[in-house]
């Protein structure tokens, strides 16, 4: 008779897949250098497994020890398969569980700035924002449950370890988490590349949300209106607006020598 050719279903135990887990929201990949080796050294997730091809080994050993993992060896091309040709993993991945979830009364106010992203949906974008927001000392990142990127993979790798150190408050309504936080005292800005008023120039005080909206559509109605004040950046070339992530940068840049 024939032989039968349609597509096999492989119906066997997960780990005769491979060596890694199956995707499950319960478990996070994290994948490159920093991302990896900051979830190590930083202690604020459950880690699970650890593995690096020989290349990488020497570099993650002592740290992943540290962390209570024994490293896994693993081929280049297995962390392929698992996270895509395209995904630049330096020959590491790390499987652990998510972080811990925040509240706004979760928010330590030292530098007293807050970032609102207003269902940006790239994990790209969403990873460089919190890198962003890292290196700038942020108090804390607010944005949707729903319409938000998952905080693993590209938005990890793009985060360059920034997850491990800044606090996410994931939110149901952020228009309602806004009128919170300025009842609370906060003044809350947006940014517009066409507002009203320059960000360099408007009346500003301590402490301060900044909303940031999605490229393409911006600030949504209700957020907008929750806003004390829409500024601007004002930029010297024929470019008015910039990648949301830059726009960021830029904005803290402004509020940084503004507010100190």
């Amino acid at each position: 008779p024939p032989k039968d050719r349609r597509p096999q279903t492989h119906r066997g135990p997960p780990e005769a897949r491979g060596p890694f887990r199956p995707p499950s929201p319960e478990v996070v990949a994290l994948y490159g250098a920093h991302a990896v080796r900051e979830a190590l050294a930083c202690g604020k997730r459950k880690l699970l497994t650890l593995y690096a091809t020989e290349a990488a080994l020497p570099r993650i050993k002592d740290l992943a020890q540290a962390a209570g993992l024994e490293p896994r060896l693993v081929d280049a091309r297995d962390l392929a398969r698992r996270l895509g040709e395209e995904a630049v993993h330096q020959g590491l991945l790390l499987e652990a569980r998510p972080l811990p979830e925040a509240d706004i009364s979760d928010i330590v106010s030292e530098s007293r700035v807050v970032l609102a992203l207003d269902q940006i949906t790239d994990p790209q974008n969403v990873g460089a924002i919190l890198r962003t927001a890292c290196a700038f000392g942020v108090d804390a990142v607010l944005l949707t449950e729903r319409h938000s990127p998952e905080f693993s993979g590209a938005l990890a790798k793009a985060a360059s370890g920034a997850l491990e150190h800044v606090t996410i408050v994931a939110v149901v309504n952020l228009a309602r988490a806004l009128e919170d936080l300025s009842k609370r005292g906060y003044l809350v800005v947006g940014l517009d590349s066409e507002g009203d008023q320059s960000l360099a120039e408007i009346a500003l005080s301590k402490p301060l949300v900044l909303a940031l909206g999605a490229e393409g559509k911006g600030l949504r109605r209700l957020t907008r209106e929750r806003c004390d004040l829409v500024a601007r950046l004002d930029l010297p070339g024929p470019i008015k607006s910039l990648n949301v992530s830059n726009a960021c940068a830029a904005a803290l840049s402004v509020l940084s020598m503004r507010l100190g």
